[in-house]
């Protein structure tokens, strides 16, 4: 049997070794996602193991832990509504369906439906085999999720992603001309479904550990720097710089608090593969609490990339912010990630429900 943490800890040692200069470079993750595809982690289907290798993967590389991470909730998404559908192996999945973006269109055609419209960001598409895709029909409103082959005729991809951190994760835009759409998943509803509406806070979820992934990250690459090149302060009076008490109660502080965030965010997945099982037995009390669960590990573990990934170029030193070194990626994909949306309305939510017991509202965030 396969042990996919090893797989995991293998890859993620061949993405470590030239991150920064794939970060410099600056291009499409083609062979990033192939070598995914060929360890084998894009079909780990086991719950537990994908949160771990989420964070092994992010940990490595925040660009390729994104996408791993999109690629096992694109599909466990698609699991909730009540439709049979397929998983080739080594396909790689990714999705199109950012909730506050302008609304692709379907038309009722003599097949199915016709796709029309354009969307901002679609992280991974362009890289993608299948796509889970919204949009609206034209003739009675309803929101469909589907599923399209990612090389379909009509769809173009954009190559438009030029943003300061998460470089290499395709989050460019698409546009779909004419689209054919035959494999429908199901109909949102559109008023609550505590079991499909799962899919929002599943996003959310797949941040907060990504965001665990790239401070761990963070302060592995900063202490291999702080072992074998930070030189200790003249007037510290030690030999080297892992002697430093300032150094090694800073490093104290971030690692333990990186823990903790760490171990909130694996109970918060604990938590929705729990409702996730409950299938249409799920409440909306049970739902609302796994929510709020989420939105705390949101929180924290926002606050925790931030100051880890700006904290750390103190230990490393002056000489430690050379180019060659890269150690700026860790902050400039923290920086962008956690603007995804805005993290002080996951503080509200779980302020209103500690206060009033109010459960979060169902939106495409929350």
């Amino acid at each position: 049997m396969t042990n996919w943490l090893d797989v995991a800890h293998e890859v993620a040692a061949t993405l470590r070794s030239d991150a920064a200069d794939r970060d410099r470079a600056n291009q499409p993750p083609t062979k990033e996602v192939e070598l995914l595809r060929q360890s084998g982690l894009l079909n780990v289907q086991d719950w537990a193991q994908q949160q771990k290798i989420g964070r092994i993967i992010g940990a490595a590389d925040a660009s390729i832990g994104h996408l791993l991470g999109y690629h096992y909730l694109q599909i466990w998404r698609s699991g909730l509504f009540d439709t049979q559908f397929s998983v080739q192996p080594d396909q790689f999945w990714a999705g199109v369906s950012n909730p506050l973006d302008a609304a692709l269109e379907l038309t009722p055609s003599q097949t199915g439906f016709v796709l029309n419209g354009r969307k901002t960001f679609a992280t991974g598409a362009a890289v993608a085999d299948r796509l889970v895709v919204s949009a609206t029909r034209t003739d009675n409103g309803e929101k469909l999720t589907f599923l399209l082959d990612g090389k379909a005729t009509g769809i173009t991809y954009l190559d438009d992603w030029d943003n300061i951190g998460q470089r290499l994760t395709a989050s460019g835009g698409v546009n779909f001309e004419n689209v054919e759409v035959t494999e429908i998943l199901g109909v949102q509803p559109a008023g609550e479904d505590p079991r499909i509406s799962l899919a929002a806070i599943g996003f959310q979820l797949v941040l907060a550990q990504l965001y665990v992934a790239i401070a761990e990250g963070a302060l592995q690459e900063a202490a291999d720097y702080t072992r074998t090149k930070t030189r200790p302060w003249f007037v510290s009076g030690v030999e080297a710089a892992t002697e430093d008490p300032y150094i090694v109660a800073a490093y104290g502080e971030m690692v333990s608090q990186t823990k903790a965030a760490g171990l909130l965010a694996d109970e918060a997945a604990r938590q929705l593969h729990e409702a996730t099982e409950l299938g249409r037995h799920l409440t909306p009390a049970k739902r609302g609490e796994v929510a709020v669960t989420i939105s705390e590990a949101k929180v924290v573990s926002t606050k925790l990339v931030n100051e880890v990934t700006s904290r750390i170029f103190e230990q490393v030193g002056a000489r430690g912010t050379a180019a060659k070194y890269g150690v700026d990626r860790f902050w400039r994909n923290a920086r962008t990630l956690t603007l995804h949306d805005p993290v002080v309305y996951k503080a509200r939510e779980v302020g209103e429900h500690f206060l009033t017991g109010a459960r979060p509202a169902y939106t495409g965030y929350s």
